[in-house]
């Protein structure tokens, strides 16, 4: 047959576990609470690989951090992970989530550790958990809670004892709750490895011989507490023994254990990079990553994991700092709402589908054979015993010349290999994959407003009828948040404070004040110089909002600078009200708590006619966080006792305001997001949900390259997106968290912001492309056919294939462009070229319209005729996704 087609059926079960949580009850819980995930089993290492039970294993990890996604997202963001062919699931332990007050633990929701681990050990992979308790991470703080500063005497990562005592009292309680839940892997659990400490290599010199102690301190702990399985520590060559060291970075294909007697680890392989606001978004092409990949298993490693391979979001207050955006989304293979990104996800499935086709060679060979190809060329071949007696053979072909493709020898054949690039030859004779060659279907993501009832769909796509959005709601409400101190806690101090003594991290908000005496001689010694007073600050971080008698005189942002703010008095007293704002704790680097928030350094009024004021000096009154905070106002339960009033619709633009209004929940299974686009800065909550802080902030208009060119060492400035435009407006609410209608959607707006054009909308993978010629390699799922493994059937005599695949719950609607020929163009833009088989529309229709996914043989056997002998032919396709008639029911009707 020409064509085959997957089953029809979508996977149901994924999104309902995503959109209805007693679905997620009865078919999640009920299964992981039912005892073990494997025959207990052993893990143990060489200088080769782990050992699992008893067996040398090639591993592909995938990141996934649990408090960046709902539990309702997790059995679908793990299906995924499996399906993209990864064997383990990673990710760190957050412990300002876990004991965000002094021995008060929380593991419910989104912290929920031992339910995370369990639906991984229920899916058959297995987990590398890395405590830390450090993770860095973009995460506020770097995971530490702010309680931690408080303890006396204390000093973060060094040999001090304060430190280390609450570091093994947390590191114990999660050994002893996985120990407690059997899920390491001798209980029959899917833990196989843990991790102390997080690149502490990048830091240990600040601390001196007592960053060495500590080091030795932090790995005889970890192992003694007798979790069984191995440990590892990121970034640190002076492991000890008994520890692996493991590398982080764009690539690791050199790097080497401090041990012969250690194996290669890559515990975070950076596939994209982090945002900050006013930044341009990050691009890691699927191409660069393979290769880089590849040279890591071609050059001796055997356990590599995506970091991060699902991002997420920072829900809540939890991005770290300063100015990290509230998406993840980390340009990896699974986007912020768990959508797979192609073609990197499928280009990624194909290239570990190649490794696993060479893992028992991988896994025999102590060490490749390495041959010289080129000037840039290389071979490594792996070579041994298969477990029956017959001889196994792999090889990596890999061409490191960033410019030229490389015609090179190997074993008495010729090979093609395009500029940086890998070939993957699982029996040494066939290519089964090159890392410059995709064959993955590119996916097109639309965002659409949804205001159409349930069944319906007639969406907009944003990007083509701007004027035509509909709007999340005609009505809202509005209150005003006092400028200053307003409630009874506040206190006076003779001086000036840290900012996070202060706060302790319950609020970005700390309000200062003091009283300023303008005399008449103030007065006109600024008029006849024809200058204005200024509040100096020798250094602050990251919001500096200064305010006279409750009016606005200016703002500062940056990142410990020095603030300078002309300001305006009247004659007689004058309040001056300071307002520090956090936007994310620092989260990386040496003495993490000594660097705070607030000021540092003298502040001053300079101007005046008899001197400075000196501002450090004087008596401040102080008060924590907004009074709508306070109230929580943001809540289902506390909302309606505060005093709001309507909002007319020509109101102007306000500083300090909280905004509300309901809305329904759009139908079907696509992800949601608010578009905040015209809002300023501030804050969001859903039903009481913080779905975290917004800010309507221009990135850069330089800086993002017209093309994108794999080729070459990647960094975060290459191939960027997004410049000139807002860092990010569009903010994630998990389904979870919505009802069907009356939803409360609640704002709070520091600069001024339209409400009124605030719109709800869904983000789907609604195009898809596919384009593969006839000199593309076979599809990798035949080479575990049973034709081959038995000799009946040559690789060579297979076509390639076009694949495509909607997200689950949607179908293949139209086929909107096929030409099996020489097409011309990329996705969305494809035209017919001069050759052109005339039934192709109707043939790729036929196969694949009304089904999730569908393969296309790229042949003149699929297309029925040659159009044009002698030519190299292209299958170039184009198809639209919408949601299938069974998941539109699974959604939430609209009004």
């Amino acid at each position: 047959m020409s064509f085959t087609s997957m089953a029809d059926s979508t996977r149901i079960s994924s999104l309902q576990w995503r959109i209805l949580p007693q679905i997620f009850a009865l078919l999640v819980i009920f299964p992981i609470v039912s005892g073990s995930f494997f025959e207990p089993f052993n893990v143990s290492y060489d200088h080769r690989a782990l050992i699992v039970a008893g067996k040398r294993r090639m591993f592909v990890s995938a990141g996934i951090h649990y408090p960046r996604a709902t539990p309702e997202m997790w059995p679908d963001l793990i299906t995924k992970s499996k399906d993209g062919g990864a064997d383990v699931i990673q990710t760190y332990v957050f412990w300002n989530g876990h004991e965000p007050v002094k021995g008060q633990y929380n593991f419910e929701g989104r912290y929920d550790l031992v339910k995370f681990v369990k639906l991984v050990g229920s899916s058959g992979l297995y987990l590398h958990l890395r405590i830390g308790p450090y993770v860095c991470a973009e995460w506020n703080f770097g995971g530490f809670p702010v309680w931690l500063r408080d303890v006396p005497g204390i000093e973060f990562r060094t040999d001090n004892e304060p430190f280390k005592k609450e570091m093994q009292k947390f590191v114990t309680k999660i050994v002893d709750l996985m120990r407690e839940a059997k899920l390491f892997c001798w209980q029959g659990g899917p833990i196989i490895m843990l991790q102390i400490e997080n690149e502490y290599g990048d830091v240990e010199k600040s601390y001196g011989q007592k960053g060495k102690d500590y080091v030795k301190w932090a790995a005889s702990m970890a192992l003694g507490l007798g979790a069984g399985v191995p440990w590892v520590m990121c970034k640190q060559t002076d492991a000890p023994e008994n520890i692996i060291d493991a590398c982080n970075g764009y690539y690791c294909d050199g790097f080497k254990p401090n041990s012969k007697t250690k194996p290669v680890l890559w515990t975070e392989d950076w596939d994209g990079w982090y945002t900050k606001w006013g930044g341009s978004l990050p691009h890691r092409p699927a191409e660069d990553l393979a290769f880089a990949v590849a040279r890591f298993y071609q050059r001796g490693g055997s356990f590599q994991n995506y970091y991060m391979y699902f991002g997420g979001t920072n829900f809540g207050r939890t991005s770290g700092g300063p100015f990290y955006i509230t998406s993840y989304d980390y340009d990896a293979p699974l986007d912020e709402y768990g959508l797979r990104s192609e073609p990197k996800w499928g280009h990624l499935k194909d290239l570990h589908a190649a490794i696993k086709l060479c893992e028992t060679a991988l896994v025999a060979a102590d060490a490749p054979q390495y041959r010289k190809l080129g000037s840039n060329q290389e071979a490594h071949i792996y070579r041994g015993n298969g477990e029956t007696g017959g001889k196994l053979c792999a090889a990596f072909l890999a061409n490191i010349d960033e410019h030229k493709s490389a015609y090179v020898k190997f074993n008495g054949q010729s090979y093609t290999l395009p500029p940086w690039s890998v070939s993957i030859l699982p029996d040494c004779r066939h290519v089964a994959f090159n890392t410059a060659k995709v064959g993955a279907q590119t996916s097109v993501k639309t965002v659409d407003s949804a205001r159409s009832p349930l069944g319906s769909f007639s969406i907009l796509h944003n990007d083509v009828r701007k004027d035509n959005v509909s709007y999340i709601s005609k009505s809202w409400m509005a209150l005003k948040e006092p400028i200053g101190i307003w409630g009874e806690n506040n206190f006076t101090f003779q001086g000036l404070l840290e900012h996070l003594n202060v706060t302790k991290d319950q609020s970005d908000y700390l309000w200062h004040r003091t009283r300023i005496s303008v005399s008449e001689d103030d007065i006109s010694f600024w008029k006849t110089n024809g200058a204005n007073p200024t509040v100096s600050i020798d250094s602050m971080r990251d919001v500096l909002r200064v305010f006279v008698n409750k009016q606005l005189s200016g703002s500062i942002v940056g990142h410990w600078v020095k603030a300078e703010q002309p300001v305006r008095f009247v004659q007689g007293n004058n309040d001056l009200l300071l307002l520090t704002q956090t936007v994310g704790l620092q989260n990386y680097g040496a003495f993490l708590e000594k660097d705070g928030a607030g000021f540092r350094g003298k502040a001053k009024l300079t101007g005046f006619k008899n001197g400075d004021v000196d501002l450090s000096k004087s008596s401040w009154t102080y008060q924590v966080g907004l009074k709508g905070e306070a109230e929580k106002i943001y809540t289902v339960e506390h909302n309606e006792k505060a005093e709001w009033s309507t909002l007319e619709t020509e109101s102007s633009p306000s500083i300090f305001m909280w905004y509300k209004t309901y809305f329904d929940t759009p139908g079907g299974t696509d992800p949601v997001v608010l578009d905040l686009e015209s809002m300023g800065k501030g804050q969001a909550w859903v039903n009481g949900h913080h779905i975290g802080r917004y800010w309507n902030i221009i990135s850069q208009k330089d800086g993002c390259d017209r093309t994108c060119d794999y080729r070459g060492a990647y960094n975060s400035d290459k191939c960027t997106t997004n410049c000139g435009k807002p860092t990010q407006t569009r903010y994630h609410v998990p389904r979870s968290w919505l009802k069907p209608s009356s939803n409360l959607l609640v704002l709070f707006e520091e600069t001024g912001g339209n409400p009124f054009k605030i719109s709800v909308k869904t983000v789907t993978a609604a195009i898809l492309c596919g384009q593969v010629s006839e000199s593309h390699y076979p599809p990798l799922r035949k080479w575990s056919t049973p034709d081959f493994k038995n000799g009946t059937m040559s690789i060579n005599s297979v076509a390639p294939e076009v694949h495509l695949r909607c997200e689950e719950g949607h179908v293949i609607s139209s086929i909107e462009f096929a030409s099996y020929g020489t097409p011309r163009g990329s996705c969305e833009k494809f035209s017919t070229g001069k050759c052109h088989a005339s039934k192709s529309l109707s043939i790729v229709s036929e196969a694949c319209q009304g089904r999730n996914s569908c393969f296309i043989e790229v042949s003149n056997t699929a297309f029925r005729s040659d159009p044009c002998s002698g030519t190299l032919k292209t299958l170039a396709v184009m198809a639209r996704c919408s949601p299938s008639q069974d998941t539109r029911h699974l959604g939430f009707k609209t009004a």
